[in-house]
């Protein structure tokens, strides 16, 4: 049996530009009759028709109706994560960043629907979570633009010889195999997560029951948790395509960034602000450190090379 082309099948018809293109069209269908529907359940509530026994924030206001087409952008996103996966390992810890960027930026619809507008701003719990991610989602949105910036840099510092070039394909062939692995497992967890959700908020007194302030963590926990796992596994691969040590140092580095991220879904408050925050900063310096490194290496090749035309 040849795994190999059982993988390129798999992850053609997953992954190809193709299935990106159908897969965007048929989210934003979803997302805009979400919004819609959504939308009707809150008014529904709000005349009486639909009486829920526990009531919700996300039934209250219509603003809070963007809630629900955001969470299909995400699902979204994090299928164009796993597409980018093969392509370029900055471009998919990037796609991570703009994740739990929009997360963020999904929370602060939530958040808007039940602000209490007052002199008291800064000693209400929930305002005071929408201050920080206020701030964080502009930061952040910054810090995803310096990253893409230093991510696009080029020095040409190695020699592609046929080795080398084996190696490349080699490293693609396993990044494929594990993007084309992604895409069940992180399906069958968000139909698990979702499940589980909807059971619990139906029967909201069972062990499995979901808070409400953890509504943002559900299917993502886990998911980033996955993402730990691909990247180690990319890490060790990489060992087979080069050793050298700012690329050892970048791909780990980047696995902290997202351990850090994961950590933040275990927190609430500022805290999680500031981990979120904190990881993205980290993973951003790491890429200016290698490619600080990247030039060095570049520079001193030219030197070696001009001296012995010389």
């Amino acid at each position: 049996m040849n795994y190999n082309k059982i993988f390129d099948k798999l992850y053609q018809k997953l992954l190809s530009d193709k299935t990106k293109k159908v897969s965007e069209h048929i989210i934003l269908v979803i997302a805009i009759a979400s919004f819609f529907i959504h939308l009707t359940i809150i008014y529904l509530v709000d005349v009486g028709i639909i009486t829920p026994n526990t009531p919700s924030d996300l039934l209250k206001n219509p603003i809070a109706a963007i809630y629900t087409p955001f969470s299909f952008i995400l699902v979204y996103e994090v299928y164009l994560l796993i597409h980018y996966l093969p392509k370029s390992i900055t471009t998919y810890i990037g796609k991570q960043y703009e994740i739990i960027t929009l997360i963020i930026i999904r929370r602060l619809f939530k958040d808007l629907s039940t602000l209490s507008l007052s002199s008291d701003w800064f000693k209400i719990k929930y305002d005071l979570q929408f201050t920080y991610d206020l701030v964080a989602s502009v930061l952040l949105f910054f810090l995803i633009y310096q990253f893409y910036i230093q991510s696009k840099k080029r020095f040409g510092s190695v020699v592609k010889n046929e080795v080398y070039m084996d190696g490349v394909a080699r490293f693609i062939k396993i990044k494929k195999a594990l993007a084309a692995a992604l895409v069940p497992i992180l399906i069958s967890v968000a139909i698990y997560s979702f499940v589980n959700w909807f059971v619990s908020t139906i029967y909201p007194d069972t062990n499995k029951a979901v808070s409400f302030k953890n509504i943002n963590n559900i299917f993502f926990e886990q998911f980033f948790t996955i993402l730990i796992i691909a990247d180690v596994i990319l890490l060790l691969f990489s060992f087979f395509h080069t050793n050298e040590f700012h690329k050892v140092i970048r791909n780990s580095g980047f696995i902290i960034s997202t351990i850090l991220i994961r950590l933040s879904f275990s927190v609430s408050g500022f805290l999680n602000t500031v981990l979120i925050v904190s990881a993205i900063i980290f993973g951003l310096l790491i890429l200016i450190i290698h490619n600080k490194f990247e030039a060095h290496i570049a520079f001193e090749k030219s030197n070696t090379d001009t001296l012995n035309i010389l």
